[in-house]
């Protein structure tokens, strides 16, 4: 039933029992990933040293034909790309931890649209931040840039949206599958992503939001992104993990400054003093993206 090596890698990404770190040694020990199937769950814990239980858990699903079947239905609903695929997105090859499979909805070409930037803050933002994200991006956004965030609550849902009413570009990368939007109030707003721009997520279509899943996808969002830059944030923020794996895959990092009376601008304030880029206005990210921004493009688009 599943007939090509990407169908397998599909189900195998998405079986109980094998990690990210396993499914890629499985890859470099079959590349063909056929031998698996034929193996016990003892085999597969000496093939993969992994425990016995996950192997057990493994071995049942990938002879579950339920789930043999929901991954070729997903697989006609959906725009699936994995690691193994060219039109997989090169920069996100250079990352640690690369996504293995992504679910698409929309425009894939904007994966491979350059400039692009990730906006990212707090869920909770002061009364300024709206006119922060307009100042600094709706500029960027006439100048064709694509923004990317994460369609949370706050912030990202200020960028996304003013994509939207701008015509421009964006891609929202979920910590859900398709069919269980998080948060539930942002369900338009992915309607719309959809029809306009990119909605992007490494988890089947079925799977729940998890609390483990948002600091998971911030590698992705950080990864397809020339940059990252971050309108509103508190010092003990989500935000500065997606900074931090920002930083660890060598992309540009700016802080807006903000006055230091409101909790908002102290992840900001922070991230300034410690070597962050200051965004004053958009043509601090311009002009380093014309200085730096080509030699980035060509070391990403240019990955084995």
């Amino acid at each position: 039933m599943l007939e090509n090596r990407k169908h397998r890698l599909i189900h195998l990404h998405r079986s109980r029992g094998l990690s990210r770190k396993s499914l890629r040694k499985l890859l470099q020990l079959d590349p063909s990933l056929m031998r698996i199937y034929r193996l016990s769950s003892t085999q597969i814990s000496n093939y993969l040293s992994i425990e016995q239980k996950q192997a057990a858990m493994l071995h049942h699903d990938l002879h579950n034909r339920a789930i043999i079947l929901e991954t070729l239905r997903d697989l006609q609903n959906y725009q699936v790309m994995t690691i193994i695929d060219v039109e997989y997105p090169p920069m996100l090859k250079t990352i640690k931890d690369a996504p293995i499979v992504l679910y698409a909805l929309g425009d894939t070409s904007l994966l491979s649209h350059y400039p692009s930037i990730s906006v990212i803050g707090t869920r909770n933002p002061s009364r300024e931040a709206g006119n922060k994200t307009s100042y600094l991006i709706k500029p960027l956004i006439k100048e064709d840039w694509v923004i990317i965030s994460g369609m949370a609550k706050g912030i990202d849902s200020f960028a996304h949206r003013l994509a939207l009413h701008e015509s421009g570009k964006t891609i929202a990368i979920l910590g859900s599958g398709f069919e269980h939007i998080y948060p539930y109030q942002n369900k338009q707003l992915f309607q719309e992503i959809k029809q306009h721009g990119l909605v992007l997520s490494e988890y089947p279509p079925n799977v729940k939001p998890r609390k483990y899943h948002f600091p998971e996808r911030n590698r992705i969002i950080s990864g397809l992104s020339f940059a990252t830059l971050v309108i509103e944030a508190t010092e003990k923020s989500g935000t500065m993990i997606t900074v931090d794996q920002a930083l660890d895959q060598g992309r540009e990092v700016y802080a807006v400054p903000g006055s230091p009376h409101i909790p908002q601008s102290q992840g900001c304030l922070k991230l300034i003093q410690e070597g962050a880029r200051i965004a004053s206005s958009h043509k601090d990210i311009e002009t380093d993206w014309h200085i730096l921004g080509k030699n980035w493009y060509n070391i990403s688009t240019n990955v084995n």
